[in-house]
């Protein structure tokens, strides 16, 4: 291979984040990975993994999901990685009990593997979830512009505020309007980006540019911060 040739083949691996803290199952999967033609990056717990993905761009994680005694597990990694990162990820686990399957799949992942697994698995459960995450559909939910209705995506909107009966949704550039409730459009919006900061608020976590105890700043935006829900901010303090 020429020098050209080379430099295009690394330009173009795909990167996955290995986080798995028992050394020698990290080495398996490190050596199958890089065997099948990817970079790979490693952590042995879920601060590292941060860490890693505040400096380098990755197009999958594989998540162990017990990462430890006293240490955060890989659902509520992944969780965050989804949130903070929209990276797709799959779990890799001893586990096969219906509570932890119920969690995981509560997150979304892109596949669940369950130890022990065949070479041939976790390639093929990689090269599914790579391709799948490049087409993966943004959510969008129906709202008022005017006297018509369109398909706002959800990853436009900065906050939501409660006006009456009515929910108005501000965006970098307009507001739109719909008939809800704080409720109701909490429940809509599970899982996703969003989180109640006030009894007539909620919030994308991810438009959040400064925050107090009381407050969060979006934009020009000032958005109250009640105490029953300051917990759903707390994560911003990590």
């Amino acid at each position: 291979m020429n020098f050209r040739a080379s430099e295009y083949a690394k330009t173009n691996m795909k990167t996955i984040l290995l986080v798995e803290d028992d050394f020698l199952n990290r080495r398996l999967s490190k050596k199958i990975l890089i065997e099948n033609g990817y970079r790979v990056l490693e952590a042995k717990n879920a601060k590292e993994a941060l860490e890693t993905l505040k400096k380098e761009q990755i197009n999958l994680a594989i998540l162990d999901i017990n990462l430890g005694e006293d240490e955060q597990d890989g659902i509520s990694l992944g969780q965050q990685i989804k949130d903070r990162y929209a990276a797709p990820f799959i779990y890799v686990t001893a586990y096969d009990n219906s509570e932890v399957i119920n969690r995981a799949v509560a997150t979304t992942p892109y596949s669940y593997l369950t130890k022990p697994f065949k070479n041939v698995d976790m390639i093929a459960s990689v090269e599914v979830a790579i391709r799948q995450s490049g087409k993966k559909h943004i959510p969008k939910i129906p709202v008022k512009d005017g006297d018509y209705t369109t398909e706002l995506p959800i990853d436009e909107i900065n906050y939501i505020e409660s006006d009456g009966n009515y929910l108005l949704f501000h965006t970098d550039n307009k507001i739109y309007k719909t008939r809800s409730t704080i409720k109701r459009i909490t429940e809509e919006l599970s899982g996703k980006s969003f989180v109640q900061a006030h009894r007539a608020y909620i919030v994308n976590k991810n438009k959040i540019s400064k925050f107090t105890s009381k407050t969060v700043m979006i934009g020009e935006a000032v958005i109250p911060v009640s105490e029953n829900f300051a917990e759903n901010i707390a994560f911003y303090k990590d």
